[in-house]
């Protein structure tokens, strides 16, 4: 059998390289499709993308990276929202993109494309090689966006104006019009423009492969498969090819991180691990109303407290956190001034509780290792999961205030005791370890997610979904 070729396309920033990775290398473990990255190479260089890279080639070395240079693109400071220039950097890619396809000799099979990357789907149709958007998120997420562009049409104020007005979709539980995606909550804007229209297209692609599986989000799964999110309309083909997580050594040293050890001598599920990401995004006043909530629990906790991104600084926790709040909780607590392997972390038997932000690796992360979750979303697309995670999946409770500026102290014992103590806490613990064996179950041989990727036959379904160029003539 003639090996496929598959182009994958993610757009700019590590967090969408990653998931791009991800899928790529689940690909190539079932064989007989070679397997492309190509990655836009903005003139202005970033170290963590060319860190990603340099990494992504010592772990998978049989995944190739093309990139894709791309001019400066112009400036603007009078952009509704980051994200645009973005979306102005992947269009200005596709002359790149288009001569890279073209030259690609035996001739590539299949597009896999990032959500932000719809304007890709043109070279696609003009090169007539089949496109298909890779969506790294929950599926409940895909069914809300599917509809967006009907709800544009039908609802005139944006979501911006609408406050916390219940919004209803099909497929999902009802959304606050303040819990949409910060893209989607000005129709009017230019970014929020540009999204409608890659809304709008993204049927046109021949499938969609969501990183979810079966059990996790069937409500979801059956509306967009019955073709409820776009009545009237076609609905692409819906792979379910998840969870893909990254379960590798995220320090890339293959030494074992220092609150592991610290981990081994907690007791079993005793340990709620808090990971903030950057200091940035929380102001002082709630770093310190977190700290009087985890003393007063009295519960054990591995917290990671880190710098901004970019910043080489350790926190100097004396100053961010109360008096005396790490000698008080020594010997129960441990706070980290920087980075945790959150992914080792969540599958060591200490952790009974997680407090996340809702990005969905980390959802998956969490249902991966059975630890139920305290949702404290940060960010309008994180406040989406958000939902699913409590509403729908039934795998954690959400912390109440989170849209306030401060999250009470009072907040913070009282989830933290829910979970660890409650009788509802119980019964999320139980509904974590059944979320836990479906999502195995999901990924081993003859598994939901497996058949989608490849089965027992061959390449299976991914083959099937890579048509030759002779199939589609």
């Amino acid at each position: 059998m003639t090996e496929k070729t598959v182009v994958l396309y993610p757009s700019l920033g590590v967090g969408h390289l990653n998931p791009m990775a991800q899928l790529a290398k689940a690909i190539l473990r079932h064989g007989g499709v070679a397997v492309t990255i190509a990655v836009v190479d903005p003139p202005e260089k970033h170290a963590v993308l060319a860190a990603a890279l340099a990494r992504l080639a010592v772990v998978s070395p049989s995944i190739t990276v093309h990139l894709l240079p791309i001019p400066p693109c112009a400036s603007s400071n009078q952009h509704s929202h980051p994200i645009k220039p973005i979306l102005d950097a992947l269009r200005a890619a596709n002359p790149a993109l288009r001569a890279f396809l073209a030259s690609r000799v035996p001739a590539v099979d299949a597009l896999v494309v990032d959500m932000f990357c719809t304007d890709a789907l043109d070279v696609a149709a003009e090169l007539g090689i089949p496109a298909y958007f890779f969506y790294p998120s929950a599926a409940g997420d895909l069914a809300v966006y599917l509809q967006i562009p009907d709800l544009f049409r039908a609802v005139p104020p944006s979501p911006k104006d609408m406050g916390k007005a219940v919004l209803n979709f099909a497929g999902v539980p009802a959304v606050r019009a303040l819990d949409m995606p910060d893209t989607m909550q000005d129709w009017e804007s230019d970014v929020g423009s540009v999204r409608l229209r890659q809304l709008a297209r993204m049927p046109e692609a021949a499938g969609v492969l969501v990183n979810s599986f079966e059990w996790l989000e069937s409500r979801a799964l059956k509306a967009l498969r019955d073709g409820d999110c776009l009545p009237g309309r076609s609905t692409p083909k819906i792979y379910c090819v998840g969870p893909l997580v990254d379960g590798g050594d995220a320090e890339g040293n293959g030494e074992r991180h220092a609150c592991l050890e610290w981990m081994d001598g907690q007791p079993r599920q005793s340990v709620v691990f808090l990971c903030f990401g950057s200091l940035g995004a929380f102001p002082a006043a709630q770093l310190k109303e977190t700290a009087r909530g985890l003393e007063r629990c009295g519960h054990r906790f591995l917290w990671a407290v880190r710098s901004r991104e970019q910043s080489s600084r350790e926190p100097d926790l004396e100053a961010l956190l109360p008096d005396g709040f790490l000698e008080r909780t020594r010997g129960r607590g441990l706070v980290l001034k920087n980075w945790a392997p959150q992914t080792q972390v969540l599958r060591h038997e200490a952790v009974g509780a997680f407090v996340t932000h809702c990005g969905w690796n980390s959802v998956l992360e969490a249902v991966m290792s059975g630890v139920p979750m305290i949702c404290w979303p940060l960010y309008a697309e994180q406040r989406l999961n958000k939902v699913h995670v409590v509403e729908e999946m039934k795998l954690g409770v959400v912390m109440e205030g989170y849209e306030e500026e401060t999250v009470t102290a009072d907040e913070v014992e009282a989830k933290v005791r829910l979970v660890m103590e409650s009788e509802e806490g119980k019964k999320l613990r139980e509904r974590t370890a059944m979320a836990k064996e479906m999502a195995a179950d999901a990924m081993k041989e003859s598994g939901s997610s497996h058949v989608e990727l490849g089965g027992g036959h061959g390449v299976g379904r991914i083959a099937a979904l890579l048509h030759t160029r002779t199939q589609l003539a």
